[in-house]
């Protein structure tokens, strides 16, 4: 996948202009290199900051005025001897410096190349390197302590404590098989079954946080939906907190979709504000009405404005048919205007903690916030059985490939589980045992496959 014995050389912070820049140097000719490419007559001392100049190895001319850190391996952030020189955050002068790097020994970095040598080098898991890339991919401050909550071990330290586990009942299993002759039974059928079986709710406690995990990690695409004039615009804008949708008394403003990215409670929304749905011979109007419909197939959540002052129509009730059953907060808007109809009347609106009455034009902070939160609670689906049994101090899975990888292993627990109830041979519930196993291991990077390896170093960024 990539050259491991050489020394490699990247920017390490984002691109573009900024107060600092970091340029990381790693492998065994780190120092060697150092010396030619820094105006120093003595080596970097270890772990210690040091003021020096970084130069063009053929003439000497000054590049920049840096400060260069030494980390000696194994302790550095890839294993292996690393320099990191910061200078000024200017990218022609951070450029200057790795080609200095690279005229004196260093090859430019590969994308997540850094990260590869850490993991390869035993300073991270798979699981963690994956947790480099989130949290470098984070918008939220939520999503960013989920990741590194990954980064330092949290998930880790609960797939190892299984995998110890699995690695103790095999033990003593495979010990039976051992001395057959002398009738050795370290363990019988029932305890085997009962460990699997606490090692299986183990993983479904991990599992119970999958959909919240995802969620955050992937964030949620939120359409506003309903008739003409209702109040979608209005809604729109102050969920923003920014006047994106142009708002006025012409019915059918927004002709469009109008797409908005939010935090809303640690979560990355997409939140979409769509033309009113209505019937129109108005080609441009009806295409507009087209996407909102498409846009509702394609939502996690939806958000479905009533007008509180007006009957509702069988426009209405189409709208709310055709959002039965997904995740959805019903908003009756234009409630300082007299109510002509009655919520526990019309059975099709929804349910209590799925609705929120208010005037939208209002500017009540706390009537916002108010909204905000019920959104919040629809989208993470909090009246879902399986979200009641969510552990908070479980760490969110947040990887599909760990969500898979977890699955089997709860598979082969299961089949284990009932092959030792059932007194099937000890070989046949090893074998089960071993694959759940693997599943943990390949989800750790100990037995991962080349292609998976590669797929996730793929998303990184060149410095990483």
């Amino acid at each position: 996948m990539f050259a491991t014995d050489d020394t490699i050389v990247a920017i390490a912070t984002p691109p573009g202009p900024g107060g600092i820049g970091v340029v990381r140097v790693s492998g065994p000719s780190s120092t060697g290199i150092a010396s030619i490419m820094l105006r120093r007559s003595t080596p970097l001392k270890p772990r210690h900051a040091t003021v020096t100049e970084a130069v063009i190895p053929d003439g000497g001319k000054v590049i920049d005025r840096v400060v260069a850190t030494y980390f000696p391996r194994p302790s550095s952030y890839t294993g292996e001897d690393v320099v990191e020189v910061s200078g000024h955050g200017n990218p022609v002068l951070l450029r200057q410096i790795v080609s200095a790097a690279i005229t004196a020994g260093a090859r430019l970095a590969e994308p997540g190349e850094f990260t590869f040598r850490a993991y390869l080098n035993g300073r991270i898991d798979l699981v963690q390197a994956e947790a480099v890339a989130d949290l470098a991919d984070a918008v939220t401050p939520r999503q960013a302590r989920a990741a590194f909550d990954q980064l330092e071990g949290t998930m880790t330290l609960g797939v190892e404590k299984i995998d110890r586990e699995l690695f103790d009942l095999i033990s003593l299993l495979e010990a039976s098989l051992d001395f057959p002759e002398e009738g050795y039974h370290f363990v019988d059928e029932q305890n085997v079954a009962s460990a699997a079986t606490a090692l299986s709710t183990q993983v479904s406690q991990m599992l119970a946080n999958a959909d919240q995990g995802r969620l955050l990690r992937e964030g949620c695409q939120v359409a506003i939906v309903g008739k003409p004039n209702v109040g979608k615009s209005t809604l729109f804008n102050s969920l923003c907190g920014v006047p994106r949708a142009i708002v006025t008394e012409t019915a059918g403003t927004t002709r469009d979709l109008l797409t908005e990215k939010i935090d809303l409670g640690g979560i990355p929304i997409a939140l979409v504000d769509t033309a009113g749905i209505h019937e129109t011979d108005d080609p441009v109007e009806a295409e507009g009405v087209d996407r909102a419909q498409r846009a509702i197939t394609v939502a996690g959540a939806v958000v479905v404005v009533l007008d509180g002052s007006c009957p509702l129509t069988n426009r209405d009730y189409k709208i709310l048919e055709d959002t039965k059953g997904m995740r959805r907060l019903v908003v009756v808007s234009k409630r300082d205007l007299p109510c002509a109809w009655a919520i526990e009347s019309e059975p099709l609106v929804g349910v209590a903690g799925r609705v929120f009455e208010a005037c939208l034009l209002s500017d009540n902070q706390t009537v916002l916030e108010t909204l905000r939160h019920q959104l919040i609670a629809v989208i993470e689906d909090r009246d879902n059985e399986v979200h009641t049994k969510v552990r908070r101090d479980i760490p969110a899975v947040t990887n599909l490939r760990h969500i898979e990888l977890l699955k089997k292993t709860q598979l082969a627990l299961a089949r284990a589980t009932s092959a030792a109830i059932s007194g099937a041979a000890e070989e046949l519930v090893i074998t089960d045992l071993q694959e759940a196993r693997s599943a943990l291991e390949e989800m750790l990077g100990k037995r991962a496959p080349d292609a998976v390896i590669e797929r996730i170093f793929e998303r990184f960024c060149i410095g990483k």
